[in-house]
């Protein structure tokens, strides 16, 4: 993963989409009761600490690797398996002929069995899938991931090793959009929400985005 992530450029210069893939659940939709008061000579900003609650959303991301940019976010009231191969086509539909490399965490839609459905029919594959919890490529998570990680393919997914979420480079990008956005907003409804952050996204590649620097090199580390 390191690896691929310092090929990055090379691999943006040749047409491979590398992205970095993550869902961010229950953002809520907190409606303040009071409006803050901004900071003033001899005071802080004082923020309404009650609240009225909208329900949540979940946004689905992709952080491009070589850009910095967040693409093909898609924000809904659920996270299934069917959530995320509709968002993996979406953005695959940026560019339908171009290679796609996903970088993932373990969770079981990320190795799902419609996933290897969706993947196969895109990359022309017509070899027996088998049956789900029987045999064949669908037979299990292990040979589903297997399938998904398979390098020949166009579209195909690295995992990030167990209990390394971390090396998700997506994960830094939330923690921006916490800071900038989610912590300190008020919103009425999840409409309004959804529209927030989706301005937020456009405001961040028009302004901000830019590759982080990574310097970990995938060196064990020690406890």
């Amino acid at each position: 993963m390191c690896d691929l992530y310092a090929e990055a450029p090379v691999l943006h210069a040749a047409g491979v989409h590398l992205v970095s893939s993550d869902e961010k659940t229950g953002i809520q939709a907190l409606e303040r009761l009071a409006a803050t008061l901004p900071m003033k000579p001899g005071l802080v900003e004082r923020r309404e600490f009650e609240y009225i609650r909208h329900g949540t959303q979940c946004l689905t991301a992709n952080f491009e690797i070589a850009t910095g940019r967040v693409i093909a976010p898609t924000i809904g009231d659920t996270r299934t398996e069917a959530d995320f191969v509709a968002h993996v086509a979406q953005t695959v539909a940026e560019d339908p002929q171009g290679t796609w490399i996903f970088v993932l965490d373990h969770l079981n839609t990320h190795q799902s069995e419609s996933l290897v459905r969706w993947v196969a029919q895109q990359c022309a594959i017509r070899d027996d899938l088998g049956r789900k919890g029987e045999n064949g490529i669908l037979a299990n998570m292990a040979a589903r991931a297997a399938f998904l990680q398979d390098t020949a393919h166009r579209i195909r997914f690295v995992y990030t090793p167990k209990h390394t979420s971390w090396l998700n480079q997506v994960e830094i990008w939330f923690s921006i959009l916490v800071r900038r956005l989610l912590k300190r907003g008020s919103f009425t409804s999840n409409a309004e929400l959804r529209q927030r952050i989706l301005d937020f996204i456009e405001f961040f590649n028009r302004a901000k985005a830019k590759p982080f620097k990574w310097t970990y090199a995938g060196r064990p580390l020690t406890v």
